[in-house]
This record gives C-alpha cells, sequence and structure tokens, in this order.
C-alpha cells in the first residue's frame, strides 16, 4: 500500500466517523428539540417520548433540518401556539450545540 492509499483510508475513515458522529448529533438534537416542542404543546410522558420520536422520524424526510422545522412549527400552529420562527430555530441551534458536545464527549 502506498503513502497515498494510506492517507487516503485515513480520510475516508475520519470521513465516517464525522457523519457518525453528525448523525448522532442530529438525532440528540432533534429528541431533545421534540421534548421541548412537547412540553409546549401540553405533552408529558409516554406522550412527549411518542412526540420526540416523530421529530427525529420527520428529520429522515428530506436532506437538511427543515423537515423537521416544518413538523414542529405545524405542530404549533395546529395547536395555535405562539411561539415564533425564531425561538424554534434558535432552540434548534443550541440543542445542537449541546447534543455536539455530549457526542463528541462520549466518543
Amino acid at each position: 500500500m502506498t503513502t497515498f492509499d494510506k492517507r487516503e483510508d485515513g480520510f475516508e475513515a475520519r470521513f465516517a466517523h464525522d457523519e457518525q458522529i453528525r448523525f448522532r448529533a442530529l438525532a440528540r438534537r432533534n429528541k431533545a428539540l421534540g421534548l421541548w416542542a412537547a412540553e409546549k404543546l401540553g405533552l408529558s410522558g409516554d406522550e412527549a417520548e411518542a412526540y420526540a420520536k416523530e421529530v427525529i422520524v420527520a428529520d429522515l424526510a428530506e436532506q437538511g433540518e427543515e423537515d423537521v422545522f416544518r413538523k414542529v412549527r405545524g405542530d404549533f400552529d395546529a395547536k395555535g401556539l405562539d411561539v415564533s420562527d425564531h425561538q424554534i430555530r434558535r432552540n434548534m441551534a443550541e440543542f445542537l450545540t449541546a447534543a455536539l458536545a455530549e457526542v463528541t464527549s462520549s466518543s
């Protein structure tokens, strides 16, 4: 194996590792966002956990985070809750920062 091949393998391994961390962090972020939204929606216990899982699954609909945002925004609108887009997006960013810290410290 040449030095170039070893470097290429190293970059591929690093990319795979980074993608795994990103996936885990996004799942944690979505769960935290789902639990926060569930509280706003008046859900608790098993209902809140089920809602958080719905938010996690919503992220699989398309690339990016707009699908998650639309899920939460739509549920807030359906309940008539006055939560701004900015607040939802700010919480998404804060929960992602916390999730990345958790995931990177545990791996």
